[in-house]
């Protein structure tokens, strides 16, 4: 459990919360899930669209040279916030005007300092060799959204805080349709790899404008220093964590960029691009909601244990279909879509990359919880761990069975994923299989129909859209005959 600090005079939650109080914070909670869950399904339909017309327009290499841009620009983003955004959410007392442009104050000097290296970064010739002129303007482009990112950053903390995540929405919908009708338009119109960066900076102005419409608030640079001593030890805990999954992912991804060929790399970026697709829909928003959430359930293990249980069950209910049915079809899409014939080499490493992240529909949020009631150690071993064997087993299996190495390596390591079960388990009561067989199981038998089928799916499109239509109704009807009144149960508990 996280010490309390001077700032958190608070009582705790069963003190200062009465049941009415409960009822209206479970309320918000699930409010605000049900607006994460419509905004994705907006969201992912723009999406999808436009990564089938990049998917088709676009070269290998091109999606090769965005991967690459995107993992430096992430890790060094993550050394913009020193983990001050989770500590302002978690806070029990109400930070106050002169906290919260200390953070903003930090966490805007350090993203001019990381601007400045991305500057130095795009000037060194083995980076302009490799991404080219097209390649450098994106670059910048994404590097100059740190520090103007910042303007927008404390008004969704305070959102965040308040579990108003309807509002919260609003401003990822508005960044999300500039930046995907942009981006499809260049491409179109043949621009290429400079497209993202145009697409890039109307997001980034979009953003910040319509954040600031929806939540402002006393804007100023100041630094409290008693505060910022209080809380920089609990951040450098978020820290240590993210400090560790950028090795495991940017810097490792940043690493194979120079090691594989471009082709090579191009595979792996677009195949683990469309693999997190369903992660996204599902599992990142949700986690939007449950750090707050859990961080306010943390004294109630009780009430923890359930919310817990209802995650883990709707994850898994909508993305293991998902899952499956994008492992099944990729290949009939390779054959039956002719622009899609060149992505037929990394067929097999996109299954791989996307059944990895079933593991991490169930992982991803437990670590969650664990960050969330203060037992960020145990989230650093993990971290610790994973990015040993991502490191260690990934350029083993490269130089046995090639660039799908990635990819197998990714699957197998996916399986230690157990071990943030085991951690919760010990701390808050919660029940993980009852909650997942069932969607474990339909998804498995549609898996059998779907490969049953694959000469069949593969023939023309018309026979891939049948086959979709049956895999898909396959799930349905084995998790309707499995688990009917459990889905009743659980859909209503949540009114």
């Amino acid at each position: 459990m996280i010490n309390k600090t001077a700032t958190d005079t608070t009582p705790d939650l069963e003190e200062a919360m009465g049941e009415v109080e409960i009822q209206a914070f479970k309320k918000r909670s699930v409010s605000g899930a049900i607006s994460y869950t419509l905004r994705s399904l907006v969201l992912y339909g723009i999406g999808f669209i436009t990564s089938l017309v990049l998917s088709a327009q676009l070269s290998i290499e091109a999606f090769g040279i965005y991967g690459l841009v995107t993992q430096i620009v992430g890790l060094l983003q993550l050394f913009s916030d020193i983990g001050l955004g989770p500590i302002l959410i978690q806070q029990k007392s109400e930070p106050t005007k002169e906290q919260y442009q200390t953070v903003f104050s930090v966490q805007l000097l350090l993203s001019f300092i990381l601007f400045a290296i991305i500057l130095g970064v795009s000037q060194l010739p083995v980076v302009q060799a490799r991404l080219g002129i097209q390649g450098i303007w994106v670059l910048l482009a994404l590097g100059l959204t740190l520090p103007l990112g910042t303007l927008k950053t404390i008004s969704a903390n305070i959102l965040e805080r308040k579990l108003d995540f309807n509002k919260l929405v609003i401003p990822n919908i508005f960044e999300q349709v500039a930046y995907n009708a942009i981006l499809i338009y260049l491409a179109l119109s043949g621009l290429g790899v400079i497209s993202f960066a145009y697409a890039v900076l109307a997001r980034l102005v979009v953003g910040i404008v319509s954040m600031w419409v929806l939540q402002p608030w006393p804007i100023g640079l100041h630094i409290k220093r008693d505060y910022l001593k209080s809380i920089l030890h609990l951040g450098t805990g978020f820290q240590g964590s993210n400090i560790l999954a950028a090795i495991k992912d940017q810097i490792f991804y940043i690493f194979l960029g120079f090691w594989l060929t471009p082709t090579q790399f191009g595979m792996i970026s677009w195949s683990k691009q469309w693999s997190q697709v369903p992660y996204m829909l599902t599992v990142q928003n949700v986690i939007a909601i449950t750090f707050p959430a859990y961080s306010r359930l943390q004294h109630d293990k009780a009430r923890l244990g359930k919310a817990i249980e209802k995650t883990l069950f709707f994850i898994t209910l909508s993305i293991f279909p998902i899952l499956v049915g994008m492992s099944v079809f990729i290949y009939p899409v390779t054959q039956v879509i002719g622009k899609y014939s060149k992505w037929e080499p990394a067929v097999w490493t996109f299954v791989m990359f996307t059944l990895s992240i079933a593991w991490a529909a169930i992982s991803t949020p437990l670590t969650n919880t664990l960050n969330a009631i203060g037992k960020v150690s145990i989230t650093l071993k993990l971290m610790t761990m994973w990015t040993i064997l991502t490191w260690g087993l990934t350029f083993w299996l490269l130089k046995y069975v090639g660039f799908n190495g990635v990819a197998l390596a990714a699957l197998l390591i996916s399986f230690t994923s157990y071990l943030p079960v085991y951690y919760v388990k010990q701390l808050v009561p919660f029940n993980l299989w009852s909650n997942v067989w069932r969607q474990l199981l339909a998804a498995i038998v549609m898996g059998l129909v779907g490969l049953i089928g694959m000469n069949y799916w593969s023939a023309n499109l018309m026979q891939m859209l049948v086959g979709i239509v049956i895999v898909g109704a396959t799930y349905l009807l084995v998790v309707g005959v499995l688990g009917y009144k459990k889905i009743l149960a659980e859909v209503r508990s949540l009114r």
